[in-house]
């Protein structure tokens, strides 16, 4: 499977608080060269939960915009930029969306947030 940077894909990924792991959409956030290059990617985790949306850290996706509608995404979601995962490419279950450009942006500006880059 050849991943790009902007893909909502599917992966079974384990969960950080216990045990075991559930299918989740997540988004790929390695650039791609290495995408290309490497067995891995790097992804940033997508999620309903809304308590933190308007953190710096995380980037609203609303499915009833155009550009929300882009991602596949079901549900109204925020990627968290805080929570990253490497993964081999190979464990991808597929691809469901992409975002465009001005949500990537913006999700640019969200990983710069949480280790405080300038």
């Amino acid at each position: 499977m050849s991943l790009q940077r902007g893909d909502v894909i599917l992966i079974n990924a384990p969960f950080v608080t216990r045990p075991g792991s559930k299918i989740r959409p997540m988004l790929v956030i390695q650039n791609d060269a290495n995408n290309q290059r490497m067995q891995n990617t790097i992804l940033a985790t997508v999620t309903t939960n809304m308590s933190r949306s308007t953190e710096p850290a995380q980037v609203l996706i609303d499915v009833s915009t155009p550009d929300g509608k882009q991602s596949g995404l079901i549900n109204k979601s925020v990627v968290s930029t805080e929570n990253l995962l490497a993964v081999r490419q190979s464990h991808v279950t597929r691809t469901i969306g992409r975002l465009p450009d001005a949500l990537m942006n913006q999700v640019d500006l969200a990983l710069k947030s949480s280790p405080a880059l300038s």
